[in-house]
């Protein structure tokens, strides 16, 4: 069994940074895709930045060149910086990964989710 732990989340004022962070523990042979995923209150859950193993990115339109995705193949961990954060970027935050338990079987688990709110 899999488990994610995000933590990081908070409220920030327009223009600030915060930085989240998304533990993946349990019977792990090995991590392939990580992601990052939102939900703002009455709209649909949204992708906003995913990250494979050997490092390469994608972004949502909406946080190019704001937000920054990294991870650490060590720890299973994956991270997201968000800078110059504005009030639409205010939402439950979840991580997404996927990859093979020991047992060989494929996993696909969801964080908990973690509320990330930015005043103006």
């Amino acid at each position: 069994q899999v488990q994610l732990v995000e933590s990081g989340g908070g409220l920030v004022q327009a223009g600030g940074s915060l930085r989240l962070s998304c533990a993946a523990s349990g019977s792990i042979a090995g991590v392939n895709h990580m992601g990052w995923y939102r939900q703002a209150g009455g709209t649909q859950r949204e992708h906003v930045a995913g990250i494979t193993p050997a490092g390469t990115t994608n972004y949502a339109d909406s946080v190019k060149g704001r937000f920054t995705i990294s991870r650490d193949n060590n720890k299973n961990t994956v991270y997201l910086q968000m800078n110059s954060l504005k009030p639409e970027d205010t939402a439950v935050y979840y991580c997404n990964v996927d990859g093979m338990t020991l047992r060989l079987r494929n996993f696909d688990v969801w964080g908990q989710g973690i509320l990330v709110t930015v005043s103006s």
